[in-house]
């Protein structure tokens, strides 16, 4: 909340927002953790953890990461399950595919839209032990491009915390609480799509110094009225599924 306010010119402190917050009643949503495991033990081929937690890069396409998620509805007895590459260097979503089975070919379509240049020098691409990853042709595939296969220690999800922390922001803004909300699984596909759209071009990152990647905003003092209002009208859009659809009007 803090990081949104200053990125629209609203110049408080996090502490003080925190302090806002609980005087108009407001509370963050907590994070659920996530069912999905796709390890189903040593199937095939591994690779040595090369990130080591140690995320931090100087340029794009250094360091990249994937994983699959899962997302189940009322109003279907199908599963919808995500699988992104995300970009280290600005935390971008560089490819997803969405599919109602974790299968290879999602994986293969996911691999040939992320990385679509013959050859990469110095791209390392970090993943769990999901059979998936495991696979003869997901190594083929990364040692034909000169891409570095690495993997996360066996129940150590922290070890793919960039993955892991895109998956508990998309849930936590645009699924947990409103899974009653899609009627259909294609209706929760588009939504999915929508919110990687707001989420790669205007969601803020901190790592961005609290600028969205497209966009700088200069910041300006405001009363606390202003701000009172401000911080539930955020609170509103973000616990009701709508701050990336309100973003997006605000800048047409």
């Amino acid at each position: 909340m803090a990081l949104e306010l200053s990125n629209r010119g609203y110049i408080v402190n996090y502490k003080k927002v925190q302090r806002l917050m609980r005087v108009l009643g407001l509370t963050a949503r907590i994070r659920r953790k996530r069912k999905y495991y796709s390890y189903q033990g040593e199937v095939d081929m591994k690779a040595d953890n090369l990130i080591q937690r140690q995320f931090e890069v100087s340029k794009p396409m250094e360091k990249c990461y994937t994983d699959v998620t899962e997302f189940s509805i009322p109003a279907s007895t199908q599963k919808l399950y995500l699988s992104p590459v995300l970009d280290g260097f600005n935390s971008e979503i560089i490819a997803c595919n969405l599919s109602t089975s974790p299968n290879l070919a999602q994986v293969k379509m996911m691999l040939e839209q992320a990385f679509k240049e013959k050859y990469y020098e110095n791209t390392n691409l970090h993943s769990d032990q999901g059979w998936q990853y495991q696979h003869q042709y997901y190594h083929r595939f990364l040692e034909d491009k000169g891409i570095q296969p690495s993997m996360s220690r066996k129940g150590n999800s922290p070890d793919n915390g960039m993955m892991e922390s895109f998956f508990g922001i998309l849930k936590s803004e645009m699924f947990y609480g409103y899974e009653k909300t899609f009627k259909s699984i294609e209706q929760l596909e588009q939504a999915i799509v929508d919110y990687i759209n707001y989420y790669n071009n205007k969601r803020i990152k901190v790592k961005l110094k609290r600028k969205r990647q497209s966009q700088v905003t200069s910041t300006k003092p405001h009363t606390i009225a202003s701000i009172h209002r401000l911080i539930r009208t955020m609170y509103y859009l973000i616990t009701h599924n709508k701050l990336y659809d309100y973003t997006s009007t605000q800048n047409q």
